[in-house]
């Protein structure tokens, strides 16, 4: 889709940017009203039309979201390349930059990722011959509801409608799976989530479980482990990823199987929908659903009457789909030393450092690959991705302005300000788009490398 051409349709009427009508409305001349806001400054009310404010935010966040996700990747892919000896950490004190000689690598991510995963899996085959164990609980992305029914409430109050529902309790249909309550059918599984303090739980457990006997423990071993142990505590205890069967207590990384008593929260599955405690539906809800959506939001209007119903949806839901809500994942390692003992105290430092800078890359790699593509780990979650979704609503604005329909809701002075907005918008989704192979390919890389232990 070619933006410049979609954008070069734009014809503002004459009597619409003259200085006369200008002055009357008492702004629209920087002499008079200042600066327009901006897109990259993430200035609302650039337009003065909600509406089409709601679109601009959307590609405000997304930029956002583009930004922040190759700065976190670019921070922690730095980190260990002077860690690893790649680079020089310029008397930073780098972890390991000591060792490297300086070595300057290609500014190409993607060459920089393929020295940085050749590095570890080196280190890994020099000084721990049974490899890197790891244990990832990935990243989790879904739509911000919450943004997209406040967003409609906002846009329909804007318009005159009479908002008769509190946004706070209104639920939203979902495109995809519900994960939370669902008024209606739920075609996926029910589960009932219950806080308990020490006791059975016959179905997942979150939080902490004394074992019963010596057990596989997904996640950090207090007590003693039959294998290594990647931590242990002042009494000479494992209090790390054990490699072997754990004796003690399991703090699971993620909802698991607990042997033994759980405290925390207890999630089990209800085939008759009835609990004691919260219900939620993991799958797709035909009916309302009022807690988190992996896919793409279409919040109801918030009024009993509103001509302006279908305009804000829209712009609602592009907001939702652009406000993605990440979770962090869960990494725990462990590996046995097998090298030379003079190498252990360097060797260990690099591994920290894997650790404490592999959990912020993996989420921002899960956060760009989710908004270019509507992916996470590999599996859709946006029917269209957010990237796509905005782009649409961006190109539906540019065509909207060359029958001047566009322009009912600005006010004349706003004019100069919306159409450079849009122009901003075109080039930030333009760009994105452009640069989103390239960058996702090498981010990739390097969290399949991380999944395998740096065996492949």
């Amino acid at each position: 889709m070619n933006f410049s051409k979609k954008l070069g349709l734009i014809a503002l009427p004459a009597f619409m940017i003259g200085a006369g009508s200008l002055a009357s409305t008492g702004c629209g001349a920087e002499e008079l009203c200042g600066p327009c806001g901006t897109i990259e400054g993430g200035d609302v009310g650039i337009s003065g039309s909600v509406k089409l404010d709601g679109f601009f935010e959307s590609v405000s966040a997304i930029n956002k979201t583009v930004l922040d996700s190759a700065a976190n990747f670019e921070g922690g892919l730095r980190n260990l390349e002077i860690a690893f000896g790649l680079v020089d950490g310029g008397g930073s004190g780098g972890a390991g930059g000591a060792d490297g000689g300086g070595l300057e690598v290609s500014g190409d991510l993607g060459a920089r990722v393929s020295a940085l995963n050749a590095a570890i899996k080196a280190e890994l085959e020099a000084n721990a011959s049974g490899g890197l164990f790891i244990q990832m609980t990935p990243a989790k992305c879904q739509a911000n509801a919450k943004i997209a029914v406040s967003a409609q409430a906002q846009c329909e109050v804007s318009a005159g409608c009479e908002v008769e529902v509190d946004p706070g309790e209104v639920s939203f249909e979902c495109s995809g799976t519900c994960t939370g309550s669902c008024e209606g059918s739920c075609s996926g599984d029910i589960s009932c989530s219950l806080e308990i303090s020490g006791g059975s739980c016959e179905g997942s457990c979150e939080g902490s479980c004394e074992l019963e006997a010596a057990a596989a423990c997904e996640g950090t071993c207090n007590g003693s482990c039959s294998g290594e142990c990647s931590a242990y505590n002042a009494q000479g205890e494992c209090a790390g990823q054990c490699q072997g069967e754990c004796t003690g207590s399991c703090e699971f990384t993620a909802a698991a199987e607990c042997t033994g008593s759980c405290t925390g929260s207890c999630t089990a599955p209800s085939a008759s929908g009835e609990c004691s405690g919260s219900a939620s539906c993991e799958g797709t809800c035909e009916g309302s659903c009022s807690g988190g959506c992996e896919g793409e939001v279409t919040p109801p209007s918030a009024s009993a009457e509103c001509s302006a119903d279908a305009d804000c949806k829209a712009q609602a839901s592009a907001k939702a789909s652009a406000n993605i809500e990440c979770t962090p994942p869960s990494i725990e390692y462990g590996f046995t030393f097998t090298g030379d003992v003079s190498a252990e105290a360097s060797f260990r430092t690099k591994m920290a450092a894997l650790k404490a800078n592999a959990s912020v890359m993996v989420q921002a790699f899960t956060s760009y690959e989710a908004l270019i593509t509507g992916k996470v780990n590999g599996e859709a979650v946006f029917e269209t991705a957010p990237l796509k979704s905005v782009e649409s609503s961006v190109i539906g604005l540019v065509e909207a302005g060359t029958s001047g329909s566009l322009w009912a809701d600005v006010p004349v002075g706003k004019i100069p300000c919306t159409v450079t907005a849009l122009e901003d918008s075109v080039v930030i989704l333009g760009e994105a788009a452009v640069q989103s192979a390239s960058v996702l390919e090498a981010q990739a890389d390097f969290v399949v490398s991380l999944s395998t232990g740096f065996k492949n």
